[in-house]
Formats: C-alpha cells, sequence, structure tokens
C-alpha cells in the first residue's frame, strides 16, 4: 500500500510526540538537577498548625516549612525558586516515587516498610504519637482507654497503623487529612483524634480551651525527609542541611517561632542525624 508524503509527516509527528512523552518533564530530572537550576518542589503538609500550613492568602508557615526552606538554601535554592505541593501522609510515597516533589518534609516517621520505596535523611525531630479529645472528656487518658471507642487518624499513617496494630478493640476512622478529624471530633463522630503529640498541640492551639492532649506519647517517631531511593548524593548533602541547621541555631529559632510559640512547647535536644 502507498503511503502519501502527509501522511509519512503525520506518523514522524506522531513518534516525535511519544519520545518527548517517554523522556519526561521536569518532573524527571533529578533534584540535585533541580536544585542546580535554582528550583525545588517539597512536599508539606497543607493542614497542620505549627507545622506545614497554608494560610489564606496562599503563603506557608510552621516548623517543616522553616526546616524545607533551610534545607533548600543550602542546595543553592533561594524561598522564590521553591514550590511547595500538598503531601497527604498516604501520597508521599508516591509522589516521591512519581518525581512529582524532589523532597517530601512533612512530619514524615521514617520505618522500615517506607524505605522499601524511598529514602531519609535525618531525623531533624523526634515526636511521640499521642491523643486529643475534647476538653470536658474524662473517659479517655491514654490508649489503654480507648477500647470500643472510635478514633480517627489519616490513611496510610504511622498513627493509624499503630492503633489497627497495637489496639485492636478501638474503632478506626481514616481520612485523607487531620483537618477531617477535628471536624468528626467537634461533631462527636468521633471520640478522639490520634497522631504525634506535636501536631495535637498545634491542633488544640487554634482552638483554645476547646480540646487537649491527654497522656504521656506512646511511641517514638523519628521525623526524616523523604528523597528518590538511590539518591545518595542527595541524602548526604540533605543530612549535611540538617546537621548545619542544628549546629547554627537555626533549628532551635524555628522551633520555637512555629510550633513552640503556637503550643508553648520548649525546644527539645537535637536528634542525632542517623544518615539512614
Amino acid at each position: 500500500m502507498r503511503i502519501t508524503h502527509a501522511l509519512r509527516l503525520g506518523v514522524g509527528a506522531i513518534a516525535l510526540a511519544l519520545t518527548v512523552t517517554a523522556c519526561g518533564g521536569g518532573g524527571d530530572k533529578a533534584a540535585l538537577d533541580n536544585a542546580q537550576d535554582g528550583k525545588l518542589t517539597i512536599g508539606i503538609k497543607f493542614d497542620q498548625p505549627g507545622l506545614g500550613l497554608r494560610t489564606k492568602d496562599g503563603t506557608y508557615s510552621g516548623f517543616d516549612v522553616e526546616v524545607a526552606k533551610y534545607v533548600a538554601n543550602k542546595l543553592g535554592v533561594s524561598p522564590d525558586g521553591l514550590t511547595f505541593k500538598e503531601a497527604p501522609s498516604a501520597q508521599r510515597e508516591t509522589l516521591i516515587e512519581n518525581g512529582q516533589v524532589d523532597l517530601v518534609v512533612a512530619t514524615y516517621s521514617i520505618n522500615d516498610k517506607r524505605k522499601e520505596k524511598v529514602d531519609f535523611a535525618g531525623p531533624y525531630y523526634i515526636a511521640g504519637q499521642s491523643l486529643l479529645v475534647k476538653a470536658d472528656n474524662t473517659d479517655i487518658t491514654g490508649p489503654d482507654s480507648l477500647k470500643g471507642k472510635t478514633v480517627c487518624s489519616v490513611k496510610g499513617s504511622t498513627p493509624a497503623q499503630n492503633i489497627e496494630k497495637s489496639y485492636p478493640g478501638t474503632q478506626l476512622q481514616t481520612y485523607d487529612t487531620y483537618s477531617l478529624c477535628l471536624e468528626s471530633l467537634a461533631s462527636g463522630a468521633v471520640a478522639a483524634v490520634t497522631t504525634d503529640d506535636i501536631i495535637l498541640a498545634g491542633y488544640a492551639s487554634q482552638s483554645p480551651g476547646q480540646y487537649k492532649v491527654v497522656g504521656k506519647p506512646f511511641t517514638v517517631e523519628n521525623y526524616g525527609i523523604g528523597l528518590k531511593k538511590g539518591d545518595k548524593e542527595l541524602r548526604d548533602k540533605v543530612n549535611d542541611a540538617i546537621t548545619a541547621m542544628f549546629a547554627d541555631g537555626s533549628w532551635d529559632k524555628a522551633f520555637q517561632d512555629s510550633v513552640g510559640k503556637a503550643a508553648s512547647y520548649p525546644t527539645p535536644a537535637a536528634p542525632t542525624v542517623n544518615r539512614y
């Protein structure tokens, strides 16, 4: 069968388009290549007061945000070269694996299951799981008093997994974000919200007298910075940045300007970077 010149051109155009698609766009570039171009996309939480919060005017605040800015600066990227992308708990590994973000700084607990898919730098903070209840609640005093009660956390989070594994008598309700858990707590649909103590304290600070954090932390959560698996050069550079942040006082200042101020928390001792 005869192929006309126009058809050949059309086939060529399609082949070129497929080649461009296969090569990918900016999302396929290595994070350090993006940093050399003066740009980074970092995943954070958008709904965690004191840690990662997107305000109504489109700006971002919180401890994780300040850590992200500091690390980015050490990688050669100024604040105007940063793009913050929402990183819900259940999507963090996917965002990294697909190249949609270069780093994730989003109350991201380091664990072995996640390390099968992504690498971590850090930790840059050590938290502990706790419980948030209404201020007038006297039934819940800690995890051992949760049996038969409904507790809310987010899909894919370490706290949700901990409740399922260690407190099987508890009814677990999960949503995509903690803000939805807060709405359920306010309406009485759930009896408690569970996640790390520092996150809960941030939420409590937004509604004085309405909620309280109860009991002692019952886990140890090492917050790390997530990045693409196998990128040792990037991991080492991020670890160097975290270490520098501890040493020059920027970490303490970031904590007090965000979480410490919001929840009346003293600055804890800086953790030891394990260079995962």
